[in-house]
């Protein structure tokens, strides 16, 4: 929601476009990527993300509302005027900045591997390692390479429309079935059943996933990739036609990381740092 601030009359000579004043802000979610966001049992909604843009929007001096939108159709919700900004542990990416605008970012873990304890692949090697596909982008490529033989014939499970989603069709599709999943909840909930072999998608949220009850023989393995067409990290997603809006959640983004909220918010849902550095 926005009001014009300032005026000029209609027949001026190159008068300036009218600037937003913004005094509500709708803001959408997916309400199931735990520990980003999730839906508690009460249908109301929770997570670092929640709690986040509480602090932002206190910051800016505006009111804000938040709602849960399927996340394969959240891009095109917001452009249509659905909503103003997307705060969904969506990564910045050079194909989403396509057709949107996005803040600094907030957070970022980069993505990585589950599969159940008992599974051939709990032993996937290079566990815990990092490789970035901008800064070393040798390294993440021999990376993959050692995985391929290991992951052959496999089926993996992921979120359809995410950035994981985006690297397996990039990196996996000729190895292993690609299985996608409307929400990460779901794929859990096959991999748990043994009906896929492994599930891609955020360090952070597989780490929540696998602490949740019912997800007891869920374990992280294989390495963590970031960077490149993973994207700079979880951003608030804003139409291009806003930037007042970027500029008002740049500065509140800024001031949140300077003095520890989000490095706070951060151990409270993941139990590490999730702050850009």
């Amino acid at each position: 929601m926005l009001a014009l601030a300032g005026t000029c009359p209609v027949f001026a000579l190159g008068a300036q476009a009218q600037e937003k004043t913004w005094t509500k802000i709708r803001i959408a979610t997916e309400g199931a990527f735990t520990p980003w966001n999730f839906t508690k049992p009460d249908g109301t909604l929770d997570g670092f993300e929640i709690d986040l843009y509480k602090d932002l929007c206190k910051r800016m001096k505006v009111e804000c509302s938040i709602e849960a939108q399927s996340f394969d159709g959240i891009i095109p919700a917001l452009n249509a005027g659905k909503f103003d900004a997307i705060m969904a542990g969506m990564s910045a990416t050079a194909k989403r900045e396509e057709v949107m605008a996005f803040t600094q970012p907030y957070g970022t873990t980069g993505q990585t591997f589950a599969v159940l304890k008992s599974s051939p692949l709990a032993n996937m090697p290079l566990k815990d390692r990092v490789f970035s596909l901008s800064s070393n982008e040798a390294g993440a490529a021999a990376a993959i390479d050692e995985l391929k033989p290991v992951l052959k014939g496999k089926v993996i499970g992921v979120q359809g429309s995410s950035i994981a989603a985006n690297f397996l069709d990039k990196y996996l599709k000729s190895t292993a079935e690609i299985r996608e999943y409307k929400t990460t909840e779901q794929h859990d909930l096959d991999l748990t059943a043994g009906r896929i072999d492994v599930i891609m998608a955020s360090t952070a949220y597989l780490s929540g996933a696998a602490a949740k009850s019912g997800n007891e023989e869920m374990t992280l393995v294989g390495p963590r990739f970031q960077g490149g067409m993973l994207g700079r990290g979880s951003s608030v997603g804003l139409r291009k036609s806003d930037p007042e809006l970027k500029a008002m959640f740049d500065k509140a983004i800024t001031e949140a990381k300077a003095d520890g909220t989000i490095e706070k918010l951060s151990m409270k849902y993941f139990g590490f740092d999730v702050t850009p550095r």
